[in-house]
């Protein structure tokens, strides 16, 4: 899966959404200590660099030492290039010793997971009881009606060429199996819904398109998800012949939990 996004590293840089202050504000108001964070599947380090705002040290991994090149560098962040599958001892040598992570967040991409053995890593790291693991996903873009409409055309086209993961996201990560307990001050693991939002004019608008998994998986198969009669309906939707700058929004879904005794 990783080979899906090495492909698109630039593009997925280029024009993926930042995530909003309140998010992280929110995360870091339930972990007792800010000391240690490992932000899995890190990408181009949109979550790290936030969070290393607010916690002394992030280890930032991921599977794609593309992703890893465009990740921006800041003192306190350590990223590591990890290969597809890892063992604990690994883990503990590479990444944090056992009881020694505040938080563990995974941003866009714990539905590609091995959920078990995933689960099984973070409660080893996590500090007992509160240590918190926290994991969202951004969905379909918000950018006006007549945008909208011809994106939800070619988002429901594409349904093939996504994998069978992806109905989690369309979900809201709802569906997820999420074995953790309430975080202090909530009745539930969520979701808590944010929003974030990204400057776009229409070509940073299909370059986002480009960066999807199905995108790629299309392109594989010869098949254009962007051929040139669907770009020219998003022009005419767009407007100003697609150099307007518009605010588009993405929606975002937090499941949060702690890892309890």
């Amino acid at each position: 899966m990783a080979d899906l996004f090495n492909k698109q590293a630039d593009k997925y840089a280029e024009s993926r959404p930042s995530y909003p202050a309140e998010l992280f504000h929110f995360i870091a108001s339930k972990t007792p200590q800010h000391d240690l964070v490992w932000d899995v599947g890190t990408g181009s380090g949109q979550a790290a660099v936030h969070l290393a705002e607010k916690y002394k040290n992030v280890v930032g991994t991921d599977v794609s030492q593309q992703q890893l090149s465009h990740a921006t560098k800041l003192p306190n962040i350590c990223y590591v290039h990890t290969p597809d599958t890892l063992s604990l001892s690994a883990i503990h040598a590479d990444v944090a010793p056992p009881d020694s992570v505040d938080l563990v967040t995974v941003a866009q991409s714990l539905h590609w997971f091995d959920l078990p053995s995933f689960y099984e890593q973070v409660r080893s790291v996590l500090r007992k009881p509160d240590g918190i693991l926290a994991v969202w996903c951004y969905v379909e873009p918000v950018v006006d009606p007549d945008v909208d409409a011809v994106f939800w055309r070619l988002y429901n086209w594409s349904q093939p060429y996504w994998a069978p993961q992806r109905k989690h996201v369309d979900e809201r990560y709802r569906s997820l199996e999420f074995p953790f307990e309430p975080v202090q001050g909530e009745a539930s693991t969520g979701p808590f819904e944010f929003v974030t939002e990204k400057k776009m004019d229409l070509n940073t608008f299909l370059t986002y398109i480009r960066s999807w998994s199905a995108y790629q998986t299309a392109k594989a198969k010869a098949v254009e998800m962007l051929p040139d009669e669907t770009v020219a309906d998003f022009k005419k939707a767009w407007g100003s012949d697609g150099e307007e700058v518009k605010t588009v929004k993405f929606p975002i879904f937090l499941r949060m939990g702690k890892v309890g005794a």
